[in-house]
């Protein structure tokens, strides 16, 4: 059976391929040989570069733009032919050396130099740089666009819905108004603390030989400051440079990034949990699309299936980026390969975000607020007015007010009535009386609209 969206046997590349295309250059494998094929590259380049390397003097510019364009033309013919060399070799750096040397081969010039391809390093010294590379482009080509479209549409509900006044339920009982807006807010100003912690993470890595000592690199050249030139090569790449490690790179970075993303995930289940909730009681229905079933034989259903999506999804992401966030800092003494098997899983942890966050943004998208069913339950829940009622009562020494309201409306189905009658009874000044007299629960949201609106503010 060959391999297809119909055969694969990881979701993100069979049922969800299509919300997940944006990820396969970067994270497949294809992604990784390509980024292999990057760091040997300019690796190489660097010590051409470099006048401490008498035997490897500086390219012509006929080999730099040949080399230029092995990066910017590989294609997945050219990763095949790598992967026709790995069968041989069962390496699969040595394989991106060999087919380089195999490509060197056309330039003259190259062909003299060849055996400066990965020169004193180690495969490790490659594959933390290019698996740097790929999470890094993921960020920045993928994931940073997605964190953006959910702050944009939670923005505008949180603003659009600033005024709706809603009946807020802890421990799921009636309790404080809120309003719409103010919720979704707050949802979002937690989303952008987690978004900003990402987005200030090093991508770090090294190419300092067997066991982070520099020993091949001192044994050839022992007059070049290798610290300095592998430093400055590992900048060159966009990343930040890690000078104490063993044969690999400690991926506690990785394990940081993991986490926070582990973070940012938790909040939009907390999102999705919610509204999947408030659908349930009425306060959103959802756009039907024309076309779409719900139910297999209960034809009124529309369910809210986006939100399950990406809770599903949400939890499968957060359980492999929590494994590898565990995972990765821990090697036996200098290296083991534990890593090696457990890294090729950060596509599949990356492609289960992305399909998250898109049927998150597809359920945003077809949401529709039910104001009457909103006011309707304030209207039904007066009792949730004995706050502030009590807490005027303190302020003018009114004994035991606490206790009154209590026995007033626990348990209790409370009318308007009910409360005006109780108010009107109190021993306060007229101007206090007249303001609670005026207090319903949809106008009890202290100053929810404003946060809201000014979530901005609070950037």
């Amino acid at each position: 059976m060959n391999l297809s969206s119909l055969t694969a046997l990881s979701s993100v590349d069979g049922r969800y391929a299509g919300k997940t295309a944006a990820l396969r250059p970067i994270c497949s494998e294809f992604g990784l040989i390509h980024r292999r094929i990057v760091v040997e590259i300019r690796w190489f380049q660097s010590l051409a570069s470099h006048e401490g390397l008498a035997e490897l003097p500086a390219l012509s510019e006929q080999s730099n733009r040949f080399l230029d364009q092995l990066i910017l033309e590989f294609n997945e013919a050219e990763a095949l032919r790598v992967k026709k060399i790995e069968s041989v070799t069962n390496h699969d750096v040595k394989a991106v050396e060999y087919y380089l040397k195999e490509r060197f081969s056309e330039i003259p010039e190259l062909a003299r130099h060849a055996e400066f391809l990965h020169f004193a390093c180690t495969s490790e010294d490659i594959n933390n740089l290019s698996y740097a590379l790929m999470v890094k482009d993921a960020h920045s080509m993928v994931m940073s666009g997605l964190f953006a479209d959910i702050d944009s549409i939670l923005a505008d509900l949180a603003v659009r819905h600033a005024g709706q006044p809603m009946l807020s339920r802890t421990h799921g009982q009636t309790a404080s108004p809120t309003t719409l807006g103010k919720e979704i807010a707050n949802t979002l100003h937690r989303l952008r603390r987690q978004a900003e912690q990402i987005s200030r993470q090093q991508f770090l890595g090294k190419i300092n030989g067997a066991v982070g000592n520099f020993n091949a690199h001192v044994s050839a050249y022992p007059e070049v400051d290798w610290p300095a030139l592998a430093r400055q090569f590992v900048e060159s790449l966009g990343l930040g440079w890690n000078p104490y490690t063993t044969q690999i790179e400690p991926h506690d970075w990785m394990a940081e990034l993991f986490h926070s993303m582990v973070r940012y995930h938790t909040i939009l289940l907390d999102l999705c949990r919610d509204i999947w909730a408030y659908i349930s009681i009425g306060y959103f229905s959802q756009k039907t699309i024309e076309g779409e079933v719900g139910s297999s034989t209960m034809p009124h259903k529309v369910n809210p299936i986006d939100f399950e999506n990406a809770e599903g999804n949400l939890g499968v992401a957060n359980a492999l980026l929590d494994h590898l966030a565990m995972k990765l800092p821990v090697s036996r003494w200098q290296r083991d390969l534990t890593d090696s098997t457990v890294l090729r899983v950060i596509g599949t942890a990356y492609g289960h975000s992305v399909v998250a966050m898109a049927s998150l943004l597809k359920g945003l998208s077809k949401l529709e607020v039910n104001a009457a069913r909103l006011d309707d339950d304030l209207n039904a829940s007066w009792e949730v007015l004995a706050e502030p009622i009590q807490t005027v009562m303190r302020r003018y020494g009114i004994e035991n007010p606490y206790e009154q309201l209590k026995a007033l409306t626990r348990g209790k189905q409370i009318t308007a009535g009910d409360l005006e009658a109780f108010i009107n009874q109190l021993d306060l000044p007229d101007e206090a009386r007249q303001t609670l007299l005026a207090l319903a629960p949809a106008n009890y949201t202290g100053n929810a609209q404003q946060m809201a609106m000014s979530l901005d503010d609070h950037r």
